[in-house]
C-alpha cells in the first residue's frame, strides 16, 4: 500500500521530533560532595528485544552518559553521617573493604566504581534521593537495551566504542575515552558491565511476552541479578545489546566474613554500573516503597 505525501510528511515529523527530544541533558548536583553526573534523556518508541514477539513500551527515562566513577561512589562511602550496618529500613553505607578491589586499575575521576555488588548500587541510589529529592535507579533490562539500540551503538567499529578483551590490556579505563554511541552515552559495551534492576530469569523475552509495558523482573532474593554490556575481560562476540549474564557466587568466594558482604565483590573487577532517572518522577510515598520492598527482599 503506498503513502500518501501526508503520511510521508507525518512520518519524517515525528522522526525529526524523536530525534531532536533524545540527547536532552540533565546533571545530577550534589554540590556539598562534589558531586556532577550527566544525563540524556530518552524519549522510547515501541521495540522489539531479540526473540521477543512483543512490543515493549517504555516511559521516558534519562540515562547517565558515563558509568559511575569511583570517587563519586566515594563520597557516598565516606559520608559519616550514615552508619555502616545492613538495616533495610535505613540508609547505611559500605563497609571498608579488606583490600584493594580496583586491584591498581585506577580510583581517579572517570575510572568506574567497580566490584560493588547490586545491593551497594541500590542503596548509592536511595543515598541519592536522601541527598538531592530526586529518584535515580538502575536501568531496567530493557531500558538499557533500548539505549543501545536506539543509541545505534553496534553500528560503530567496536574497537572506537569499547574497551574488551583486544585493546583493554588486561584493566579497566577512565569511562568516556573512548566515542560514545548516537546518544552521546559512552561504554555501553566493554569497559565494565553493568548492573541492571532486573532478578535475572533464564527466558527474558517470555517474561517480556507477558510483561510489555515497563518490562521489570522484580528482586525478591539477593541472587541473582541481570548485568548488560559485557567488560574488559570479555572476547567481542559478548559485547552486544541483547547479550546479558547472570551473577556468580563464585565472585564472592574470596571473603572471609560470615555471612560474606552485601557490598562488595572480591573477584569482580570488571563490575560496574550506571543511573538512569525517570523523567516522570514518583511521589515520595512510591519512592519509599521502591527501596522498602526492595531492600526486604
Amino acid at each position: 500500500m503506498y503513502k500518501t505525501r501526508l503520511q510521508i510528511i507525518i512520518s519524517i515529523t515525528t522522526i525529526f521530533l524523536i530525534n531532536i527530544l533524545q540527547g536532552q541533558e540533565t546533571s545530577l548536583i550534589v554540590s556539598e560532595k562534589d558531586i556532577n553526573y550527566k544525563l540524556v534523556l530518552i524519549n522510547p518508541t515501541n521495540f522489539q528485544i531479540k526473540d521477543s514477539k512483543t512490543i515493549i513500551k517504555l516511559d521516558p527515562f534519562y540515562m547517565g552518559t558515563h558509568e559511575v566513577d569511583y570517587p563519586t561512589f566515594n563520597q557516598f562511602f565516606q559520608d559519616e553521617f550514615y552508619s555502616q550496618n545492613d538495616q533495610y529500613d535505613a540508609i547505611t553505607r559500605p563497609s571498608s573493604p579488606y583490600l584493594d578491589f580496583t586491584l591498581g586499575m585506577g580510583k581517579d575521576k572517570g575510572h568506574p566504581a567497580n566490584s560493588v555488588q547490586h545491593y551497594g548500587a541500590m542503596m548509592f541510589c536511595r543515598w541519592l534521593y536522601e541527598k538531592t529529592g530526586e529518584f535515580y535507579r538502575l536501568p531496567t533490562e530493557a531500558e538499557w537495551e533500548y539505549a543501545c539500540y536506539i543509541g545505534e551503538t553496534e553500528k560503530n567499529m567496536i574497537t572506537d566504542i569499547a574497551w574488551y578483551e583486544s585493546n583493554s590490556e588486561g584493566k579497566y579505563h577512565k569511562s568516556g575515552e573512548l566515542k560514545p554511541n548516537k546518544l552521546g552515552i559512552y561504554d555501553l559495551l566493554g569497559n565494565v558491565t553493568e548492573w541492571t534492576m532486573d532478578q535475572y530469569v533464564e527466558n527474558y523475552p517470555e517474561f517480556v511476552n507477558q510483561n510489555s509495558t515497563n518490562p521489570l523482573v522484580k528482586t525478591t532474593k539477593k541472587h541473582p541479578h541481570t548485568l548488560k554490556g559485557g567488560s574488559y575481560k570479555d572476547s567481542v562476540d559478548k559485547l552486544s545489546c541483547s547479550n546479558r549474564r547472570s551473577t556468580d557466587r563464585i565472585w564472592n568466594r574470596r571473603d572471609p566474613q560470615i555471612p560474606k558482604s552485601t557490598w562488595w565483590n572480591t573477584d569482580a573487577p570488571f563490575v560496574g554500573f550506571r543511573l538512569v532517572k525517570p523523567k516522570n518522577q514518583p511521589n515520595k510515598e512510591e519512592v519509599i516503597n521502591f527501596f522498602n520492598e526492595y531492600f526486604k527482599s
